[in-house]
């Protein structure tokens, strides 16, 4: 068997010798700008990693049926984790940046233009492959004028293809809850059959309807939109069906069969939330290192990163399904049936 060194395993001296500092080649050493350069080739690493899990996640949710009693749910469930917990770090990593100060950052920060963070391409291929469409960009104008061609190429290519939220659509339309009659011989109603609703979606809709306060009576034509319209709109990313099943898992996350697919959501809201906590951690830098001024790519600095914060969710519908919860104790009960299919 062929012996492997560490060093070359590694191919340190690749990595450790990929270190050139712009202020050493203008003759005028700034001492911090070699932190800022390790922390960001950390980053484009941490991304390359986060892309890896991506593809992976999305190859397994291809296929045409995910058993869920197989590894292929927990798989899913598994690298997502994974994808939060690197996006914990790379949020974290802003702490040691911030040990650099705004005249330490003003040492080297001119040799770096037109240089940009914007200009990482891995960042906005990963957002891409999660969810994120053109439409939905802050700064669509500006979003790819800073990338070269051919990265310009990857990242629309990606944008062609299918998206993990997708792709988390097919997965939640294709729950067999309301497909099988056989499910719901033995459910007992809450309320008397009216219109085409499954006599469950009938009750839940009346008891939502009927805990809202005086204030909240709009939600009820929200409620309806999301769950009961299923006429597609560019907006809309999940469909009626999906939201369905979604907020289904949600409600009834407490059966065994229902508990990695609870976990799975959860999943995709926890790396919205960590990717919204590092967006708003670096705005609050950008704004501490240079104030008001122009970004080193020519963007508006503090202003783009405030809009792109605001806008870039991109499992907002399922996090918007904690609109329309119930409290557990007025849930209906499910048929025996279906109890009995829901757990081990």
């Amino acid at each position: 068997m062929k012996e492997v060194h560490y060093s070359d395993y590694l191919q340190l001296d690749k990595i450790l010798n990929a270190q050139t500092l712009e202020s050493d080649l203008q003759g005028a050493h700034a001492h911090d700008e070699m932190l800022f350069v390790i922390i960001h080739q950390a980053y484009e690493l941490w991304f390359k990693q986060i892309l890896f899990e991506i593809d992976s996640v999305a190859q397994i949710m291809s296929q045409q049926v995910i058993n869920d009693n197989s590894a292929d749910l927990q798989t899913i469930v598994h690298r997502l984790s994974r994808i939060e917990t690197i996006l914990k770090v790379a949020v974290h990593q802003i702490d040691i940046m911030e040990t650099m100060t705004p005249m330490d950052f003003l040492d080297f920060r001119d040799f770096l233009r037109p240089a940009s963070g914007f200009q990482s391409w891995q960042f906005k291929m990963a957002e891409a492959k999660l969810g994120l469409q053109f439409p939905e960009r802050f700064g669509q104008a500006y979003y790819i004028s800073q990338l070269r061609p051919e990265h310009v190429t990857l990242i629309k290519d990606v944008e062609k293809q299918p998206s993990l939220l997708d792709l988390v659509n097919e997965w939640l339309a294709r729950m067999p809850f309301f497909d099988q009659d056989a499910n719901w011989v033995n459910y007992q109603p809450l309320f008397p059959a009216s219109g085409a609703k499954h006599p469950f979606w009938h009750d839940y809709s009346t008891v939502y309807a009927n805990s809202l306060v005086e204030g909240e009576r709009g939600n009820l034509s929200h409620f309806e939109k999301m769950f009961f319209e299923e006429e597609k709109s560019p907006e809309r990313r999940l469909s009626a069906c999906a939201c369905r099943s979604a907020l289904f898992i949600m409600l009834y996350r407490g059966y065994p069969m229902l508990q990695l697919p609870f976990q799975l959501l959860n999943n995709l809201l926890e790396i919205d939330e960590q990717l919204s906590t590092w967006r708003y951690r670096h705005m609050n830098m950008v704004t501490r290192m240079i104030g008001i001024r122009t970004g080193t790519g020519g963007s508006s600095g503090r202003d783009y990163l405030k809009g792109a914060l605001d806008k870039h969710y991109i499992f907002r519908e399922i996090a918007a399904l904690s609109s329309y919860l119930i409290e557990r104790r007025k849930l209906p009960q499910l048929s025996r049936e279906l109890e009995e299919s829901l757990g081990f």
